[in-house]
């Protein structure tokens, strides 16, 4: 009894494990020790799954074979790379180099091509149509160290745009290349051919950039809640884009990629889903590929003799040089620095899926022999190993340049603290996310979430409740990662208590819900709004949106005249110019020219591209002519001023009320800069402050004004 017990054990142990329990118990054990083992010695995690699956691999302890559920989630985690590269890919950035990415993957094609083909053909002596297939693959490369980008947060950086759009469109090219090989050593390459690969393309892409954009968004608003959903969906696109991409007769990869860039727009970087997205996959998922990709390796090989060393060593040297050359070709061209060169070559140097693709099916068509075969294999190992290493250090080196940037230090990011009053919950999660994106992601202190309750006979009631409500804000928020306070108070004045928790929490940014419309008899006293902008200095959102902020097109920014003087302008243009990178979309600002000249020195200042497009004419009071630059379709964002600063304007007084009117069907976003602290200045001497009898006085004409026109409209002339 006992005998068979044991030999029931030993049998679930038996090499290569077939128990797929445990199989997945050994995966995840790797997962989640190699990096950490390997930390210790300073290696790259990436490395460490790799080599971990030349260990566990069938060339190794034989530990797992590569079984159909292994290269499920292999492929899983490959099309998840260039998914989440396309998804994390700024559009803005892209479109500026595109013609960048044309030159980055013309070099990073042809050069590792036309070194590959002479050597392989001379020096290795195979056929020309062995050496044209082996050089083609020396064009690949397979983004492998892409999640050391992400982690270290400069997948936005310049050089990383061209090397994701050069990726693609050298892969591309290959695998065509492939197609036409394939198709001319069986003698079936004609017009046919051409026309099939043609149409198919077109289809695809149609379905990609037309279709499916437009399916998603409304699968997002329909149902919006439910989160989980929206998940799955996005994983359903992916790996239909891919199924579509092997139809049209290119690589699944492709398709992966191309879905990234067709929901790029609705998924924000900083987003709840985003997060979702990002964690699954670097958990599960592409640590999967990259140990599939160690199990591929055969070391043994090199012991076939002195031709497969040389095969072997030949090949890896022949793709880091090939690479390496593209990526200072790329640098010289477009002036990067040596640590942007560095991390293109990091990117662009790893050899892996598309590698294995083409050499593969070179192998089973007799193309190539086993010799190349495993050498191939070996220089999978070698690139990756290289590309990771390259691509930390450069990572690394980028990351703390920026963070020493001087021209970046008069931006207070560390001091940054958002405050967000609400009074109705219906629309607390479009602020919230608004404030998500708004938030500085170096900042350190959490989005402040405030409800001020009246104080009366039930205020302890109302406080009870709006402590429970706020709860629900504060799950929303760690969806993505976003740290929330909340409070709820006391005040007999609901402005007051707002100004006075801004004060109590140090905020320099208040987000406000769109005020509700005001009578005639309001009109006579200071509304909420109105007390809280002219009571303190801190910059002030007031936020009205229609729709989900992803589903708009563009941002129109109304700058007036002087308001390059004010404190507060380098912030809200920096921020402005981060949101439209959040939600990919083009500005349009309503400036006069020397506004104009202020932003575009702002952001040369920074060696940045704001992106910014300007308006020929220019009347702040003229909503009408606005209006021929704003759609429905657009978030209007007016930046306002107070009384007392330099840019104030007469028409900013009721600004709210006449954006309404004319834009009442807009997501529309109304900002007050920060400005010298007004709020903490003569307090002790409130009681004789001028300026509340000058609003009275001006609140009276208005109320006259308003009045004249009433009776006007009702006595018309004959």
């Amino acid at each position: 009894m006992a005998t068979n017990f044991f030999n029931q054990i030993a049998h679930q142990f038996e090499r290569p494990f077939q128990n797929p329990v445990l199989v997945f118990a050994v995966i995840l054990f790797i997962i989640l020790l190699s990096p950490i083992l390997l930390r210790k010695l300073k290696i790259p995690g990436i490395i460490g799954l790799i080599i971990s699956g030349v260990i566990i691999g069938p060339h190794g302890l034989n530990l797992l074979e590569q079984n159909s559920a292994v290269k499920l989630f292999s492929t899983i985690g490959l099309l998840y790379i260039m998914f989440i590269a396309g998804l994390e890919l700024d559009l803005k950035e892209f479109q500026r180099n595109k013609n960048k990415s044309l030159i980055f993957g013309f070099l990073t094609f042809t050069i590792p091509l036309v070194i590959g083909f002479p050597v392989c053909y001379y020096f290795l002596n195979y056929s020309i149509t062995a050496s044209l297939l082996i050089s083609s693959m020396f064009s690949t490369h397979t983004m492998v160290s892409y999640p050391i980008v992400s982690k270290f947060g400069i997948s936005k950086n310049e050089a990383v745009a061209i090397t994701v759009g050069g990726t693609i469109l050298t892969d591309t090219a290959v695998l065509i290349l492939l197609a036409i090989i394939l198709s001319s050593n069986s003698g079936g390459l004609g017009l046919s051919f051409w026309v099939q690969l043609i149409a198919s393309l077109a289809v695809f892409s149609g379905i990609m950039f037309w279709i499916i954009p437009k399916v998603t968004a409304w699968f997002f608003q329909k149902l919006e809640s439910e989160k989980s959903s929206h998940y799955i969906f996005v994983l359903s696109v992916v790996f239909f884009a891919a199924f579509l991409a092997e139809l049209a007769g290119v690589e699944p990869i492709i398709g992966a990629f191309v879905a990234g860039l067709a929901l790029n727009k609705l998924i924000p970087y900083s987003s709840t889903l985003m997060n979702r997205i990002e964690f699954i996959g670097q958990s599960i998922f592409i640590p999967f590929f990259l140990i599939s990709v160690g199990m591929l390796v055969d070391i043994s090989v090199l012991m076939n003799g002195p031709a497969a060393v040389i095969i072997a060593v030949t090949l890896s040297v022949v793709a880091l040089i090939g690479k390496w050359l593209a990526a200072s070709a790329t640098r010289y061209i477009f002036r990067y620095s040596s640590d942007q060169r560095k991390l293109i070559f990091g990117l662009s140097s790893s050899h892996a899926a598309a590698t294995l693709a083409v050499i593969l099916v070179g192998f089973q068509a007799r193309i190539i022999d086993e010799n190349a075969l495993n050498g191939t294999i070996l220089l999978i190992l070698a690139t990756c190993l290289v590309a990771t290493f390259i691509t930390e250090n450069a990572s690394r080196r980028i990351l703390t340049s920026e963070k020493d940037e001087p021209l970046n230090k008069d931006t207070t990011y560390q001091d940054e603290h958002i405050l967000m009053p609400l009074a109705n919950l219906d629309n607390m999660e479009l602020l919230l996310e608004f404030a998500v994106f708004l938030k500085n992601k170096k900042s350190k202190n959490p989005v402040t979430i405030l409800s001020v309750v009246p104080n009366n006979e039930e205020a302890e009631k109302n406080l009870f409740k709006a402590k429970k409500n706020l709860q629900s804000l504060v799950k929303m928020a760690s969806a993505n990662e976003t740290k929330v306070n909340i409070i709820a108070t006391i005040d007999h004045n609901i402005g007051s208590g707002i100004i006075r928790a801004s004060r109590e929490v140090m905020a320099d940014t208040i987000i406000i819900g769109w005020p509700r419309k005001t009578g005639l008899i309001e009109r006579f006293i200071e509304t909420k709004t109105a007390s809280i902008i002219s009571q303190t200095s801190k910059a002030i959102y007031i936020c009205h949106f229609e729709k989900p902020l992803t589903h708009h097109k563009k941002m129109v920014v109304v700058c007036p005249p002087l308001g390059e003087l004010e404190t507060g302008f380098e912030i809200w243009l920096n921020r402005m110019s981060a949101l439209s990178k959040e939600l990919s979309l083009n500005i349009f600002c309503f400036c006069n020219p020397k506004s104009r000249e202020a932003i575009n020195l702002f952001f040369a200042q920074r060696k940045q591209n704001g992106g910014f497009e300007f308006s020929e004419e220019f009347d702040l009071d003229n909503m009408h002519l606005l209006q021929k630059y704003v759609s429905s379709e657009d978030i209007l964002v007016f930046v306002a001023a107070r009384r007392a600063s330099v840019s104030h304007d007469n028409c900013m007084d009721y600004i709210q009320e006449k954006l309404e009117k004319q834009f009442g069907a807009h997501s529309k976003i109304i900002i007050y800069p920060r400005t010298y602290h007004i709020d903490s200045k003569y307090n002790e001497y409130g009681d004789i402050n001028a300026e509340p009898l000058n609003q009275g006085f001006e609140k009276v004409q208005k109320i006259g004004r308003d009045l004249g026109n009433l009776l006007k409209r009702e006595h018309p002339k004959a």
